[in-house]
């Protein structure tokens, strides 16, 4: 009995520190996220973005996020419940002239995302659906 007993305490030990190291507490609220990965076009990743990659933050109290395209910069509303987000179509932006094309191609991909998640390394992956659209890396300014 002393068996069992001590087997299903170490099963049940077992089972509560997987899901805790699962957790992740990052979470989207003011931080500065930059792209290292986006789907697409077969352009090199440093030639869509020859002088900047693009960059968005978060302010989940006013459901907005601003960032910069790689080029202009620009700031728009989104909506969050649970994982699924939306960013509004409307997107208010600067207008500077920009090369490479990533401007196109990362405004584009933005508003097809319904799905995002933060992976175990810290990593935001914005999905349409099951596929990862767009990756980013958490920055410090």
């Amino acid at each position: 009995m002393k068996k069992i007993t001590f087997a299903f305490v170490s099963l049940l030990t077992l089972a509560f520190n997987s899901c805790t190291t699962l957790k992740n507490t990052t979470t989207l609220s003011n931080e500065t996220w930059e792209l290292e990965y986006i789907t697409g076009p077969r352009i090199a990743f440093d030639g869509l973005f020859p002088e900047n990659k693009p960059q968005i933050t978060f302010n989940t109290a006013k459901k907005e996020v601003s960032g910069t395209t790689g080029c202009n910069g620009f700031s728009t509303k989104y909506t969050l419940d649970v994982q699924t987000i939306k960013f509004d179509e409307n997107f208010p932006m600067t207008m500077r002239y920009c090369e490479g094309g990533g401007e196109q191609v990362f405004l584009k991909m933005i508003k097809e995302v319904n799905y995002y998640y933060i992976d175990a390394e810290g990593k935001l992956f914005l999905n349409k659906g099951d596929v990862p659209m767009m990756r980013f890396k958490k920055i410090t300014k």
